[in-house]
């Protein structure tokens, strides 16, 4: 495994597309731990409760956060993140993976300061080199 290889969070609901991610990652051994959460609060909680608790050594580097979920979209999690994202948090690039190419989107998510950027679906192996290396 690379020296590089970051921990990665995917916050998505569609199981296709997980796995996807998660075979390509496990492959290029770009990433040690892969948490995954099918929506915003499942991952809101896990990053409220490792702050709570201390736990920042199981935070992930990089978050791939789709936008339409059920319970909590993307767009609700970004809310949320951005009142709990502090120096706890600092170091954590977080990456907005749709399907959407809805210009509004694109625009509205870059303009939110804890965005990273905006990748559409389906990320190629050149953008996790990117983002993971």
């Amino acid at each position: 495994m690379s020296q590089n290889a970051q921990s990665i969070c995917i916050i998505d609901d569609d199981n296709i597309y997980i796995n996807l991610v998660k075979k390509i990652i496990e492959f290029k051994k770009l990433s040690r731990p892969i948490l995954v959460f099918k929506n915003g609060k499942e991952a809101l909680d896990f990053f409220v409760d490792s702050k709570e608790n201390s736990k920042n050594e199981k935070v992930p580097q990089v978050i791939l956060l789709d936008l339409n979920m059920p319970v909590m979209d993307g767009w609700e999690f970004l809310d949320e993140f951005s009142k709990i994202k502090n120096n706890s948090y600092k170091n954590i690039n977080l990456y907005v993976v749709s399907s959407s190419i809805d210009t509004r989107d694109i625009n509205r998510a870059k303009a939110i300061d804890i965005v990273s950027d905006y990748l559409t679906k389906p990320i190629n192996l050149n953008d996790f080199e990117k983002i993971l290396v």
